[in-house]
């Protein structure tokens, strides 16, 4: 319903937000939970170009309020926006977001369900380390918001089962039993996925790639 912003837009903001956590090291949820907000705002509200990162910065406060033992200080945020906004702008974005969102912040997010499912099969780092990958990938790309984060995590944990371990590699009756999807139903998400993931290098939002290289 954008009408000043497009989804190039988006994937740029997004691979901005990516570095911005980074930075201020905070925990994996806060990632997914300021895009997630960053998200439904824009569904709810028209916003020019000007004012789309004052948005994603306002969520990624809300989201460090919510998941964060310590929060970075409001001088942090003007600061990594170059003192493109004021404190005043930051918090007044913030009250708009939350009273938009009728201050529903929580959301299952799709690491909590990569975590859920990594533990039923007993996954080693190296594959709950490629599923997480492969998913923030998703991030970026606006069309995969059409899947559940259920759905996106699932999808992502299978991909990385047969990228590790080929035809060895199966989806077990667990995993069925407890994600409630079997491969037939993670073949769509699976396919775009794996567009994702084997045209990175060619894509020119790199912060997810440089991020767990």
């Amino acid at each position: 319903r954008q009408v000043d912003i497009n989804e190039k837009m988006r994937g740029i903001l997004v691979d901005w937000i990516i570095e911005v956590h980074l930075k201020f090291k905070l925990l994996p949820e806060t990632l997914y939970l300021t895009v997630n907000l960053t998200d439904r705002y824009l569904e709810q509200t028209q916003i020019s170009r000007t004012r789309l990162q004052l948005v994603s910065v306002a969520a990624l406060l809300i989201a460090s309020k919510y998941e964060e033992i310590y929060v970075p200080e409001l001088q942090d945020f003007v600061f990594i926006t170059d003192n493109a906004y004021t404190i005043d702008e930051i918090l007044a974005m913030e009250r708009s977001i939350l009273v938009t969102l009728q201050f529903n912040v929580t959301i299952p997010s799709s690491y909590r369900f990569l975590q859920r499912f990594c533990k039923i099969l007993q996954a080693r780092d190296q594959l709950f380390h490629l599923a997480q990958y492969i998913m923030e990938l998703t991030l970026i790309e606006q069309r995969m918001l059409v899947f559940k984060p259920s759905q996106i995590a699932a999808s992502a944990l299978w991909l990385a089962i047969k990228i590790l371990y080929h035809d060895k590699g199966r989806w077990t009756n667990d995993l069925i039993e407890y994600s409630r999807y079997n491969e037939h139903h993670l073949r769509p998400c699976v396919k775009d996925m794996c567009i994702l993931f084997t045209g990175i290098e060619r894509c020119s939002l790199q912060m997810v790639r440089k991020k767990f290289a």
